[in-house]
């Protein structure tokens, strides 16, 4: 990816994505002007389009990434609800953040009429994720919000499906009033020069470490770097206390550490239990029960087998389940001294059906350890009351984005709520989002208005408020 342009290939290549973002920025003047109102009729008429066109879709999909039609069916039902999720955020207007400040000559020092509020980007760079052909793909997540938003987006498809992609953009462009505001390349030498572009104002990207690390060097090495939103790796640490039911535990653990062959970022990784209670026996039996399947490509399946290797050669193998494709889920297991002693290279993520049981005595041990544990998406308790836990929380809140009472962290809702993103290296930059409303912040940047005529303010910061939306005047919320 960090390599220069060589040989004709690349040529093509460098040419496609500068064809793709010029285009897209040429179509993003008109979008961004466009009524934040209108923006969301046309997210809903790409909503219907992809329900449409589902029976296209998903086979296609299927043949790639050999993922199941139940699945994929509502996956393309869970990506047409992002649209419509983000045609709601349009309309409540909130996302504007407007704020009116109006002028206090006796003020110290005297305040002038001060206004502001959040303007889309620019073009902005979606990388596709391997794990979500649709959800977390080039109709996805960080596509919805940032057109939302009233930016452009160029997309590099995942190479592990590419007829998905081109399929879904056709859909989706039909429905655009601008084709070009959805721009596509393909080809892992795509990415150095969609980033490097000048014309693109903010990335997004769903992946591992390396691939994260290796856009935010590209990122860095640009004469004027811009913001970066990547999620790139979580081991979503599960505490189990003593009062949690073994068998519920066990069961709930083992369907979410193999649901979709543990390639969900959200699979849990590390599970913290009582050295007493029958807890071990339990998951051992429950993932037992369990088997592999087929990986979304070789690539991910070789780093499954590599990174489960490395484990089964420093920890013991608790469980496997059945051998399906090559891939046994497995569970290792280790005391909580020796764990922490293994830190860091313990708390890597480990991409498939592969988690840690780590054994502990006494609750009072875990928040140490828990401290050093690298960032992530999601932290679960299971207990049977609050008191418990009570302890644990603060430690919590700072190790992850999501917290889970006695659930399991596999499937991230699409809500006004939903916070996906944690400490690094859950993400780049843990304030942010890639699911839910508020991830249509990454692509807006705030300006404020210095005692400009009103017939040049945006609606949103007029007094009349004409298009009715939260305002924050002179300190004191205003709704309409």
């Amino acid at each position: 990816m960090t390599g220069p342009a060589t040989g004709t290939t690349d040529e093509a290549t460098n040419e496609a994505v500068d064809e793709a973002v010029a285009r897209a920025a040429a179509a993003g003047e008109a979008w961004r002007a466009t009524p934040a109102a209108e923006r969301a009729a046309v997210l809903e008429a790409v909503a219907d389009a992809l329900l449409k066109h589902a029976e296209e879709l998903w086979p296609v999909a299927a043949e790639e990434t050999r993922l199941p039609e139940a699945r994929l069916r509502g996956e393309v039902a869970r990506t047409a609800a992002q649209f419509r999720l983000f045609a709601d955020v349009l309309r409540d207007g909130g996302w504007a953040e407007a704020v009116i400040d109006h002028p206090d000559p006796g003020a110290t020092p005297p305040r002038p009429d001060v206004r502001r509020m959040n303007h889309p980007l620019g073009v902005v760079a979606v990388f596709a994720a391997s794990n979500f052909p649709f959800a977390f793909s080039v109709a996805g997540g960080d596509t919805v919000s940032a057109l939302a938003a009233g930016c452009p987006v160029v997309v590099k498809a995942h190479e592990g499906h590419p007829r998905t992609s081109d399929l879904t953009a056709s859909v989706v462009r039909r429905a655009l009033p601008d084709p070009d505001l959805l721009g596509l390349v393909h080809g892992f030498e795509a990415g150095a020069p969609l980033v490097r572009h000048p014309l693109v104002t903010a990335a997004g990207f769903t992946g591992s470490l390396a691939g994260g690390k290796a856009i935010q060097k590209l990122i860095d090495e640009r004469p004027d770097p811009i913001p970066f939103y990547g999620e790139l790796g979580s081991v979503n640490p599960v505490v189990v206390l003593p009062s949690a039911d073994p068998a519920a535990v066990a069961s709930g653990f083992a369907a979410s550490l193999t649901l979709g062959v543990g390639q969900f970022c959200t699979n849990p990784g590390l599970v913290f239990v009582p050295a007493e209670g029958g807890f071990e026996r339990a998951i051992a039996e429950a993932v037992a029960g369990t088997s592999g399947g087929p990986m979304l490509t070789a690539k991910i399946r070789e780093g499954y087998l590599r990174a489960s290797g490395r484990l089964a050669e420093r920890l013991t193998v608790l469980a496997g389940g059945g051998e399906v494709d090559g891939i046994t889920p497995r569970v290792f297991a280790a005391g909580l001294e020796a764990f922490a002693d293994g830190l860091p290279e313990l708390g890597e993520e480990c991409f498939g059906p592969s988690a840690i049981v780590v054994r502990y005595r006494d609750p009072a041990d875990l928040p140490a350890v828990l401290r050093r544990l690298p960032g992530s998406l999601t932290a679960t308790v299971h207990a049977a009351g609050p008191e418990e836990a009570r302890d644990l929380l603060p430690v919590l809140r700072r190790l992850a984005g999501r917290l889970i009472w006695n659930g399991w962290p596999t499937g991230v809702a699409v809500s006004w709520a939903m916070h996906h993103g944690g400490p690094w290296p859950a993400s780049t930059t843990p304030a942010h989002t890639s699911v839910g409303a508020a991830a249509i912040r990454r692509w807006t940047t705030p300006v404020a208005y210095q005692d400009w005529p009103e017939d040049l303010l945006p609606p949103e910061l007029r007094d009349g408020n004409p298009l009715g939306v939260p305002q924050r005047v002179d300190g004191r919320p205003r709704l309409s």
